[in-house]
């Protein structure tokens, strides 16, 4: 089985691990109820998507 002949600096292994991270969610607010909400999605409080009901929610 192969093994590494020199030991790999930290430079190099930062280097190979900057893809390695999170990104925050992207919210964006409804504009019936002002809730953050994922964009392009029916709100989950309102129940609205482009300015009419989808889904009817207890109110």
């Amino acid at each position: 089985m192969p093994v590494p002949k020199k030991r790999v600096s930290r430079t190099r292994r930062d280097k190979r691990r900057t893809h390695k991270k999170l990104s925050p969610v992207n919210l964006s607010r409804c504009p019936q109820c002002s809730e953050a909400m994922l964009p392009h999605r029916v709100c989950p409080s309102c129940g609205f998507y482009k300015d009419r009901t989808v889904i009817e929610t207890e109110s």
